[in-house]
């Protein structure tokens, strides 16, 4: 009952926070948030620590809605357990650095709706049933529609917060489709069920396998988010708090690439071998694209949100290279790129706060006052870059060297991207921090004690599992390994592990 206990956990919390009596502004409901996250926290520990030594996967099973062979089933493996553990580091820390975020707003409805977003989260990265899966994906859009649209700084936060349900749900539709014929070709080998431990076994035609992976794809494509179906990226992280952005670019974001490895590669493995050079393709202009839109943009938040589509694009090249490396390299690039991408999201909302500005081109000069923030900006620059010695860089050169089994042109191309995550970095940094001391910035002050401590344990982090890498990948490579051997992959210096499926898969 450990992950049914981790999943209700937040929840009961968001209930208690929500129901609180007390005004906007009162600091209760920020205690009770902390208190019910960091709770949280140590179960999800112990979960990971456990996996860990001993490859537990806590699995639940029961049956839910008997009719349609819909179960409540629950468990973790080296993939899910990352992905876990990610959730509840980031939303204590996230509830830190948002204390303030709400005060003059509903500030209970503000915390509750983090928690549910981390309740939901976990539930994701936990299902083993199809349906349950797809009930709690599509769940998630609520509470993150209410924090961009209610919660947000931006002018046109209504309207990103538009944008961003209209996407999401125009994907979970497709993968709707998807989920029910996954029923329908279930109940026609006479045991219907949603299981993915049973649905991994369907005869299925090329033509049906390839369908049914689209369906799947297009949903997961959408929330990573890839090229071209981003466009609701710069709108979201431009009007939401830097809080929110981190849930939903370092947290509900990473559903779509874990959903690629749980669901596209496992149940439909013929189908990626046949989508593999698109996907490939699409996560390559995702690469380029992305960082050439983040050396032109002004707004410090949408610049951040851009550097994701870049780095997604690289998480989506690892895992459809389908080898050993890629698979490996672009789980450890999802908890990485959380890590590094907070801290600069963070760092970023600190920055705009003191300067009144999201705006790079009217920042500038700050460094002398406030030389801890600007240390801060520059660890999380640092760590998107992927600079040796911080956890990124290892995440992103096995990434690397997957794509360059793949082809060496597929590698060659990825390592634009790399270069131009220097250029934007260092130009969103100089512009932000340094040079001449601004008239209008002659007061700023630099972060506090809490702003520092909220940011820390991600820095250490970084820090230790850049020097340390094999403490996550120890627990990332067994279930990469079983992906890739799933997806009917035979791994050779000379021959890329992709073959064409045309027959008939039993």
């Amino acid at each position: 009952m450990m992950l049914s206990l981790l999943i209700a956990l937040p929840l009961v919390g968001a209930l208690v926070v929500a129901f609180l009596p007390g005004r906007p502004g009162d600091v209760l409901p920020k205690w009770v948030a902390l208190a019910f996250s960091l709770a949280t926290l140590v179960v999800g520990a112990i979960i990971g620590i456990a996996n860990a030594d001993s490859g537990k996967t806590w699995a639940e099973e029961h049956t839910w809605i008997e009719p349609i062979g819909a179960h409540w089933a629950l468990a973790v493996d080296g993939l899910g357990v990352t992905m876990v553990l990610l959730t509840v580091l980031l939303v204590p820390v996230v509830i830190g650095a948002s204390w303030h975020d709400a005060d003059a707003r509903n500030t209970r409805g503000f915390f509750a709706l983090m928690l549910v977003v981390e309740s939901l989260a976990l539930a994701v990265f936990c299902a083993q049933d199809v349906f349950l899966f797809y009930l709690v994906f599509e769940a998630t859009l609520i509470p993150a529609y209410f924090l961009i649209g209610s919660f947000g700084h931006g002018p046109a936060r209504t309207a990103a917060a538009v944008k961003f349900l209209l996407y999401m749900l125009a994907g979970g539709l497709v993968m709707l489709a998807s989920v029910v014929a996954l029923y329908a070709f279930s109940a026609r080998e006479g045991a219907a069920s949603y299981l993915i431990s049973d649905l991994s076994g369907l005869t299925l035609s090329t033509n049906e396998e390839r369908l049914l992976f689209l369906g799947f794809f297009l949903a997961f494509a959408i929330k990573a988010p890839l090229f071209p179906f981003h466009t609701w990226l710069p709108d979201t992280t431009g009007n939401a708090t830097p809080g929110t952005s981190v849930l939903l670019i370092c947290v509900l974001d990473k559903i779509g690439t874990y959903g690629m490895l749980r669901f596209c590669l496992e149940l439909f493995p013929g189908a990626s071998e046949w989508a593999t050079p698109v996907v490939v393709g699409l996560a390559l202009i995702s690469i380029v694209y992305g960082a050439l839109l983040a050396l032109g943009q002004d707004d410090l938040l949408v610049l951040t949100g851009l550097t994701s589509l870049s780095h997604f694009g690289f998480i989506v090249l690892g895992i459809f290279v389908l080898n050993d490396q890629g698979v490996s390299g672009a789980t450890f690039y999802m908890l990485n790129h959380g890590l590094a991408t907070a801290v600069l999201f963070l760092a970023a909302g600190y920055l705009i706060t003191r300067t009144g500005t999201p705006l790079l081109s009217q920042m500038g000069g700050v460094e002398k006052k406030a030389p801890v923030l600007a240390a801060l900006l520059l660890l999380g620059g640092l760590g998107t870059l992927g600079l040796p010695g911080l956890s990124p860089f290892a995440s992103e050169f096995l990434v690397m060297l997957g794509a360059f089994q793949y082809a060496w042109w597929v590698g060659a191309i990825a390592v634009t991207g790399i270069v131009l995550a220097a250029a934007y970095v260092l130009r969103a940094y100089r512009l932000a921090v340094t040079g001449p001391e601004r008239e209008s910035l002659a007061g700023i002050r630099d972060v506090g004690a809490r702003e520092v401590a909220v940011v820390a344990p991600l820095v250490a982090l970084m820090l230790l599992l850049g020097f340390a890498p094999q403490l996550a990948l120890s627990v990332i490579n067994p279930s990469s390994l079983r992906t890739v051997e799933i997806a009917g992959c035979v791994e050779t210096a000379e021959q890329p592990c992709i073959q064409a499926t045309e027959e008939v898969r039993p």
